[in-house]
């Protein structure tokens, strides 16, 4: 990995190109700097974040991310995709670190791990940026807490062209390797924001398009407000305590998903699913009717 700069981040890779390592012992120390990017410390202390799987490091490389470090399984660069990704690391001036199955498994904590893992810089952006149009939709997440709720509403937010999403309070770390395993490479595609609730209110109180928000107490079915027809915002809470006073005072609607069975509430990731899709509906349409994904 790079070196470390005086504000204890590490330095951005420059032109130069980056260097080639061979590592068998997870007991190296550029493997435990790696590993600890699994704590949250970590990543807040470096900046960094990783990504599994050959298909994450190519979305994110895709994208535009700027890649740190890639360490990738020895035995497997015969594979023509796998060598065109350690060579596009190390052209941009970042390292490839050609590593033994088992110091691999060590990073993933994985028995089976796959071909290759990125660590990236870590990528976030201000609510102010987003271009939401005439009509786009924003999901705001009030203290959402499960990593694998986090991560499948980035995918279904990317799925359905969802604007960006926002992460209010203290919310679960979107670049955790649960989160980002979750999303499926669609955290390289979704601005993420966070927020303090009380900045979010302080933007609300200017932003003039809808505010729907979930709620137990709310009258209205989640398929009535005319989304489509205006800048929205999707405001979901956290999955025990729901929205805060505040946050559900700052709605312009309280919406209910109707249900008819015996259990009393849905899991955050489909409800936030349902909502999304209702919000996008009249600007989804199917490409190719009658293929099956």
């Amino acid at each position: 990995m790079t070196n470390k700069a005086d504000n204890g981040h590490r330095m951005a890779p420059t032109s130069a190109p980056g260097r080639v390592k061979e590592i068998t012992s997870i007991s190296n120390p550029i493997i435990k700097d790696i590993r600890n990017l699994a704590l949250r410390k970590g990543r807040e202390e470096t900046g960094l974040f990783m990504a599994e799987g050959l298909k994450l490091v190519l979305d994110a490389l895709d994208s535009g991310w700027q890649i740190d470090t890639l360490i990738v399984a020895r035995n497997q660069l015969h594979n023509p995709v796998l060598s065109k990704a350690a060579a596009r690391t190390v052209a941009s001036g970042a390292d490839l670190l050609e590593v033994s199955d088992k110091v691999l498994a060590a990073v993933t904590r994985r028995d089976n791990p796959q071909s290759a893992v990125g660590v990236f810089r870590q990528q976030t952006t201000t609510i102010g940026k987003l271009d939401l149009g005439g009509d786009g939709v924003l999901v705001a997440l009030d203290r959402v807490r499960d990593p694998g709720n986090l991560g499948t509403i980035l995918r279904t937010a990317d799925a359905a062209g969802v604007k960006g999403v926002v992460l209010i309070g203290d919310t679960v770390d979107p670049f955790s390797l649960e989160t980002v395993r979750a999303t499926m490479g669609s955290i390289f595609a979704v601005p993420i924001i966070r927020m303090s609730e009380g900045a979010f209110l302080g933007w609300r109180a200017g932003f003039k398009g809808l505010v729907a928000g979930t709620h137990m107490a709310g009258t209205t079915d989640f398929r009535e407000p005319a989304y489509n027809k205006q800048q929205t915002v999707l405001l979901m809470g956290n999955e025990q305590a729901g929205l805060t006073e505040g946050l559900a005072k700052a709605c312009d609607v309280l919406v209910r998903i109707p249900q008819s069975g015996k259990a009393d509430s849905l899991n955050l990731a489909i409800a936030t699913g349902l909502m999304i899709f209702e919000a996008r509906r009249a600007s989804l349409q199917l490409d190719n009717a009658g293929e099956t994904p």
